[in-house]
């Protein structure tokens, strides 16, 4: 039974990776070169846990546990030297990855799973930098974690059936719901859905419609939560685009080729929220949607 976790990455995705494990009875060893990033996942959490408190989906001793099985590690070899699982949450940069998994697997224990929460990116690729390949898996959570209750479990090449069971077991007992797929470009998740933001910005770009019909069109008459303009701020353009050029790398298919409005927005560094603006502009304390200037 998988009890000690380590995290490799405290930005949106690993804070909220360890706060589920935690709060699921793991001990979880969050890990960062930032002792900043780290000291910001930790307020993160808490706050997060502050908000499932008042929603009365967990008690004040519940969250006092949860915070009581985090610890934190500014150096990879220390931080994963106890663990029976490793999760890869840093940025989705290909050979940033590949130096943080031949660290973990020359450090971690030999029975030690290695997965990643790439969104995109070859899972075969990561475990061939490893010793183990056939402990190396995929693990996409979606954002926010501690809301969304899929994982996405991608197998690669080389995954061995044991470890697939054990992962798929894992994400059952953490309250999520796995789905399997296998190691292509953009796996099934980004392999569908960026496309689609692709297309509603070429749509914007030729002037097909504005920012807020081609969302409420999708909204209204397609069922979805959020429409993909929006979605495409709340991921990051950047991200978008960075999943966009492996897909078309992958296949070698136009189809999959980035739009160029995105292309000029990622350079001009309008990302989405984590920049301020993208689709849409975000000021602090503003509560409804507010179309950039740009696409007035």
């Amino acid at each position: 039974m998988i009890r000690n976790v380590s995290v490799i990455g405290a930005g949106t995705m690993g804070n909220g990776i360890a706060h589920v494990f935690a709060q699921n009875g793991h001990q979880v060893v969050l890990i960062d070169v930032s002792e900043a990033q780290l000291q910001k996942a930790l307020k993160t959490i808490q706050k997060n846990l502050d908000r499932q408190l008042a929603k009365e989906l967990i008690t004040a001793e519940q969250k006092e546990a949860t915070l009581q099985n985090i610890i934190t590690e500014s150096r990879i070899e220390k931080g994963v030297d106890a663990a029976q699982l490793v999760v890869e949450a840093a940025t989705e940069n290909e050979a940033l990855k590949l130096e943080l998994f031949k660290k973990a697997d020359a450090a971690a224990p030999k029975d030690c799973i290695l997965a990643t929460n790439t969104s995109s990116i070859s899972v075969t690729r990561i475990a061939a930098a490893t010793g183990r390949p056939g402990q190396v898996i995929g693990m996409h959570f979606m954002n926010p974690v501690p809301v969304m209750k899929l994982v996405e479990v991608i197998n690669g090449y080389a995954t061995a059936q044991s470890v697939t069971a054990t992962i798929v077991e894992l994400s059952r007992k953490l309250g999520k719901i796995p789905a399997l797929a296998n190691d292509y470009p953009g796996f099934v998740a980004n392999r569908i859905l960026m496309p689609m933001i692709n297309e509603a910005i070429y749509s914007l770009y030729e002037g097909v419609a504005g920012v807020e019909a081609i969302d409420i069109i999708m909204k209204l008459g397609m069922a979805h939560p959020m429409g993909p303009l929006q979605l495409a701020d709340f991921i990051g353009l950047d991200v978008c685009l960075s999943i966009l050029n492996v897909l078309y790398s992958g296949f070698g298919n136009p189809k999959y080729a980035a739009c160029p409005l995105l292309v000029n927005m990622v350079a001009s560094g309008k990302l989405g929220i984590k920049s301020g603006e993208g689709f849409y502009s975000y000021t602090q304390g503003s509560k409804g949607l507010v179309v950039s200037e740009k696409f007035r």
